[in-house]
């Protein structure tokens, strides 16, 4: 046996054929590409912060076919772009693997197992979720989501906040959200103006420098072939138009034909959609807010149970939507409610949700693509993901305010309006399960499944002691 052949022998062993196509300058085909999609798909738990990592190991660590830096460029601009971050890299990722076919592979993929798991869950929790065990069950849940969420803040943090004016903008977008109830959107637009303005304050932040240099295939290949963006570019905008008309002709028939909860449905999230700017914790904050507090679709304790279902399914952070959907429907005035409504409201959820993510990448990675080298761009999206630390720690804080303390008081500081605990009204049960959820993430760090695990049982424990 030669020693090409033995090479390819001992990569066939260590299964990563994929690596023999990129010693050979070939792209992997779209079916081994569709495993590798797949593959992300069942196992991206943990939020977008782990299905980002488990990306980056599947397709610049182990397989080599997207360098660091493409890699980042990449996720940067989807973190500019509203929606769910991670589902829309790797609709990004697939599309330069390849095409409008590998995008919308890449990008169903992600989202249809958790949304099948998902959809499992709503129905369970619209019919016994206040059934005892089940209620408690949820209870260990939504304990645990706020130690989620301050985990996120931290590990964001860490990653974005480099330089003294990237933490200003971060404390300025908390600042504006908490005291003064500025639309996040308008916070987050105007960080990457701030960014793009003033490239060099933040160009060093973001996501991380590139690890190495290293030509991996998808750079390879474009330097071989550097007009392969211009011909993959027309083919997605004309994908991205096509699924800017789909995505629309249900809301405008649903407005015009069927006006009532399923247009308002439509609506509320094709407009979350499109100025969710930020990422899956940004939507959250918007959600959470606006479906509780404007159209009372659901209580605060049912947001955070919703939240705590979609930690524990793999796909996008952002299938709590899914939950928020299929609850509105089950409780629909019209006469199609119940699990027939609840069905018809997630059907819409998920597409008024995800259909615009592929409008958006498709119309705009070709672009982003040819500016890869550009400065004030790269400022820009640094800035974005500095401001977004301001918005998760508002959603911290509004977690905090609604899991730890059973009642809130506004307090009036001048022209500002500001939510406040009623210091007698701590909820123990919840404060010791997000306790011990702080205990199983930090310093036993036992992941996100592990904890939800032990806080979901610590919760039916109490709940049968009698102590909750």
């Amino acid at each position: 046996m030669n020693d090409a052949a033995a090479d390819a022998a001992a990569a066939a062993a260590a299964g990563t054929s994929s690596a023999i196509d990129a010693g050979a300058g070939k792209m992997p085909s779209f079916a081994q590409a569709f495993r590798v999609w797949l593959k992300i798909g069942l196992l991206s738990f943990g939020g977008p912060a782990g299905q980002i990592a488990l990306m980056h190991r599947e397709v610049v660590d182990e397989r080599n076919w997207i360098g660091d830096r493409r890699f980042l460029h990449a996720l940067n601009f989807c973190t500019l772009l509203p929606g769910p971050e991670a589902q829309q890299l790797a609709t990004y990722l697939g599309w330069l693997m390849h095409g409008v076919k590998g995008g919308l592979a890449a990008g169903i993929i992600f989202v249809l197992p958790g949304a099948v798991v998902m959809l499992a869950l709503s129905l369970i929790y619209a019919l016994a979720g206040h059934v005892p065990v089940i209620d408690a069950l949820f209870f260990g849940l939504k304990s645990a989501v706020l130690v989620l969420v301050v985990e996120a803040l931290l590990r964001i943090g860490r990653r974005a906040l480099k330089g003294s004016a990237a933490w200003a903008l971060a404390a300025a977008a908390f600042v504006a959200l908490f005291f003064f109830g500025v639309p996040f959107p308008a916070v987050v637009l105007t960080a990457g103006l701030i960014g793009y303005c003033l490239p060099g304050s933040f160009s060093h932040a973001g996501h991380g420098q590139a690890k190495n240099d290293a030509p991996a295939l998808i750079d390879a290949l474009l330097a071989r072939d550097p007009g392969r963006p211009a011909r993959l570019a027309a083919g997605a905008r004309r994908a991205g138009l096509i699924a800017m008309a789909l995505w629309l002709a249900p809301v405008l028939a649903l407005t015009v034909l069927a006006p009532g909860t399923y247009a308002e449905i439509a609506w509320f999230f094709s407009k979350m959609a499109v100025v969710t700017v930020g990422g899956a914790y940004a939507v959250l904050a918007y959600v959470a807010q606006d479906a509780v507090e404007t159209h009372h679709w659901l209580a605060p304790q049912e947001m955070l149970a919703g939240l705590g279902l979609a930690e524990t399914t793999p796909g996008p952070l952002i299938l709590v939507l899914q939950f928020v959907g299929f609850l509105t429907g089950f409780r629909a005035p019209e006469a199609l409610s119940g699990i027939a409504g609840g069905l018809a409201a997630t059907a819409l959820t998920l597409w008024v949700t995800f259909v615009p993510c592929f409008m958006f990448v498709f119309l705009g990675a070709p672009l982003i693509e040819r500016l890869q080298t550009n400065k004030a761009l790269a400022g820009a999206l640094a800035a974005i993901t500095a401001s977004v630390v301001g918005v998760i720690a508002n959603l911290a804080v509004w977690f905090a305010l609604h899991v730890v303390f059973r009642e809130q008081d506004a307090m009036r500081l001048g022209p500002v309006v500001v939510d406040v605990p009623v210091l007698g009204s701590v909820d123990q049960g919840a404060l010791g399960l997000a306790i011990l959820a702080a205990a199983c993430l930090f310093p036993l760090k036992l992941g996100v499944l592990r904890t939800l695990g032990i806080t979901a049982a610590a919760g039916l424990a109490l709940r049968v002691s009698g102590v909750i």
